[in-house]
């Protein structure tokens, strides 16, 4: 098969790039091969609105309306840069003009016997639980209270389901969340019914049973584990790209300074131009935007990705928007009307200078924060009222 596009993965990343190729080039063909049986579509719902009655049918991105070929239920397992030549796990080949890596993230492992963990990321996954939990008589473990577990947890455990957390760290989604607000959260979550044990390890699995490192026995339905992703790099290792926590791009999304090897979304290390540095971001807006900058550069629109990116995240009554560098390990300065309720988190550096911000509960602040960290000033307290 011959095409001008050829794009490599089939998550929202490339469906947008393939939007954003049809905005430059009405006519190039573009071929989408992608390794799940479904289309590309959103993801947020699976953790989020898809557990409170959300519609599957909107979740959809339909990507082969914008004049893309789709096929489905294929990988990627060859690719020759110098031939500029693909071939697939059933021995199809592929020859293109340009080509993006899109092939996002794989989640991280327990190890040892996990046959019949659900590590969650797929709609797939998602069908598998709900059916799993239907009745709301099940019970639910779920490994790792970082952004997908806590997510997943608040809503099965809205729907009804009986959750318990397992998890190392002291408070909740604590990579991102300052130590008290991170603990506040997991007091809150064992408000609302769910079990949260922290400063726990897994010591074994067996089927449903959950073994802990003190010597808990957890009897479930399901073991759910959230334990985060690792950028999806064997097919670029085998083709001999540059890797470094990801594929290392340019600002325009090019490999190697490469004008026909692009890469993009999850797998993609690009230097941030606002914050300096390299940075690979794993969430929605950043697959959505970097594959809508990428995909025009790869029709010729050269246009750098100077985006800072959001997320965020539904638990319970509790809801929050972060952009930025939003790490806890950064020193921050806190504004709460309401403590641990309402309020912004600045992060910064040593002298001051806003990396990011949370918005806890606040709304409708993105753009300010934005503003804040380009002006590269210290703030203070007070900063986004």
């Amino acid at each position: 098969m011959d095409t001008k596009y050829l794009l490599i993965g089939g998550g929202m990343t490339a469906d947008a790039a393939v939007k954003g190729i049809r905005e430059h080039d009405e006519d190039g063909p573009i071929v989408l091969v992608g390794s799940e049986p479904h289309p590309p579509y959103k993801r947020p719902p699976l953790t989020k609105g898809l557990w409170s009655g959300g519609d599957e049918a909107k979740i959809w991105k339909h990507t082969a309306e914008a004049g893309a070929e789709v096929i489905l239920g294929r990988r990627i397992v060859a690719l020759d840069l110098n031939a500029r030549r693909a071939t697939d796990d059933a021995g199809d080949e592929y020859r293109y003009e340009k080509v993006l890596l899109a092939t996002g993230g794989i989640p991280r492992r327990l190890g040892g016997a996990d046959e019949e963990v659900i590590y969650y990321r797929t709609f797939d996954d998602f069908r598998q639980l709900r059916e799993i939990t239907a009745g709301g008589a099940a019970h639910v473990v779920v490994i790792g209270g970082g952004f997908i577990g806590s997510e997943l947890a608040a809503s099965l455990a809205s729907a009804g389901t009986k959750v318990t957390m397992v998890m190392p760290e002291a408070g909740m989604t604590s990579r991102v969340l300052p130590d008290g607000l991170s603990r506040f959260v997991a007091d809150y979550f064992r408000a609302k019914g769910v079990e949260v044990l922290t400063e726990e390890a897994v010591a074994s699995i067996d089927g449903a049973t959950v073994h802990t490192g003190s010597g808990h026995t957890l009897e479930a339905d399901a073991v759910v584990a959230g334990l985060g992703i690792v950028p999806n790099i064997e097919l670029a290792e085998r083709a001999g790209i540059p890797i470094d926590n990801g594929i290392v791009v340019d600002r325009y999304g090019r490999v190697d300074g490469r004008d026909d090897l692009f890469a993009a979304g999850d797998v993609a290390n690009y230097p941030n131009l606002v914050l300096g540095g390299q940075f690979r971001v794993e969430h929605e807006d950043h697959a959505n935007t970097h594959g809508r900058i990428v995909g025009p550069n790869m029709a010729g629109a050269n246009v750098a990705y100077d985006h800072l990116p959001l997320f965020y995240s539904d638990l319970f009554d509790l809801g929050y928007e972060a952009v930025g560098e939003v790490d806890s390990r950064l020193a921050t300065v806190e504004t709460w009307e309401e403590p641990n309720r309402k309020g912004t988190i600045a992060y910064v550096d040593d002298a001051g200078l806003p990396r990011g911000f949370l918005l806890w509960n606040v709304w409708d602040k993105v753009d300010a924060a934005r503003e804040l960290i380009r002006a590269g000033k210290p703030v203070g307290e007070g900063a986004l009222v």
